[in-house]
């Protein structure tokens, strides 16, 4: 087997484990997004049941509430009545009481003089003596049950205070449980998104392993196949792509100019690194960027790496991920550091979301 075919086949084989280790990853996010869902719908179910109960508590409460208000506007309505009627009689009551006292100690004279029959005499005594005790005792029981019914509002009023207070605070809670339910619903869904996204990302890349997989197999048996028969996506590499170059990111996507990358600080002529696999298609100077490599990875995805002091790859060439393309040189700014793109669909992405975290 010759040279080249040995390099085809190392690289080959190296593109099948890193396919084979990138899908046991997204398998692992599958089960523990499957996990964080199966999680998440037994709080719903929990916060559901929460809600239902709340809910009932507000019936009771409300239907307590309902008996309360009945029971004070009768009591209001009966106090209301008792007044009126006292107020009604008390003039009646009064005249009496005023006679009563006007007769004193001559009582008896007076009722002497006012009985043609003196038989009549103590019966007129014991009649006068009754209606007074009537007369006292009807405004007595007035006012002791005008007290009562004083005491009997004051008890419901305070009952359907408390009744309030609970109403407000199961309204609150079944409240509580319907926005978290709902919280945690987004969450399914998002989660749900996610794993749409990772099952996509993994037949991509499935399909793309197969494709590797022939290669070697063709490889193996003296075939004419080659390293650049077989490549792998980008995208189901979302998150996982190494650094270009380790150090701090000075400015993020979506701010300053250019604005389409982000600018990473780090020494000057350090290595600049493939983040995955492609095709070179541009090597050389280019205006607002210094030195640039612009590297294909395939389905309109694309790499870019600028303010590089040197250029280690040429136009054509093809990169295995973590392959050198440059070193660093001075951004912009003047100081050193890295300008690195990334384009997916054509279109300039945020790098943050797409590089492994650290």
């Amino acid at each position: 087997m010759g040279s080249a075919q040995q390099s085809d086949r190392a690289r080959t084989e190296a593109l099948a484990r890193r396919a084979t280790e990138r899908l046991q990853s997204l398998q692992r996010e599958a089960d523990r997004l499957a996990a964080e869902e199966r999680s998440l719908l037994n709080d719903v179910k929990k916060l559901e049941i929460e809600r239902q109960i709340r809910a009932e508590e507000l019936k009771r409460v409300d239907a307590n509430a309902a008996g309360v208000r009945a029971e004070l506007d009768a009591t209001v309505r009966r106090a209301e009545s008792l007044e009126q009627a006292s107020r009604d009689e008390t003039p009646q009551l009064r005249a009496r009481l005023v006679e009563i006292y006007k007769l004193g100690d001559a009582r008896y004279l007076r009722l002497l003089l006012s009985t043609p029959d003196l038989r009549k005499l103590g019966q007129s005594t014991r009649t006068v003596a009754a209606l007074a005790r009537l007369d006292r005792e009807r405004v007595a029981s007035h006012a002791r049950t005008l007290d009562e019914l004083r005491t009997e509002r004051r008890a419901l009023e305070e009952r359907r205070t408390q009744l309030a207070a609970l109403r407000s605070t199961a309204e609150k809670a079944g409240l509580a449980a319907q926005r978290a339910a709902q919280a945690k619903g987004e969450l399914i869904r998002d989660i749900d998104s996610k794993r749409d996204l990772n099952a996509q990302l993994a037949g991509e890349l499935q399909a793309a392993q197969q494709k590797v997989q022939a290669a070697l197999h063709d490889l193996a048996s003296g075939g004419a196949a080659s390293a650049a028969d077989a490549s792998l996506p980008l995208r189901p590499f979302r998150g996982d792509l190494e650094w270009p170059v380790a150090g701090t990111v000075t400015r993020r996507f979506g701010r300053g100019s250019p604005a389409n990358g982000m600018e990473i600080a780090a020494p000057e002529g350090a290595d600049a690194h493939a983040v995955h696999d492609g095709a070179v298609a541009f090597a050389g100077t280019f205006s607002g960027f210094g030195n640039l490599v612009i590297l294909d990875h395939g389905s309109q995805t694309f790499s870019l790496y600028g303010d590089l002091l040197d250029i280690a790859v040429k136009k054509g060439d093809r990169v295995e991920h973590g392959r050198k393309v440059g070193t660093v040189g001075a951004t912009s700014s003047g100081a050193s550091g890295l300008y690195f793109e990334l384009r997916v669909d054509g279109e300039p992405v945020d790098p943050l979301q797409w590089l492994r975290k650290r």
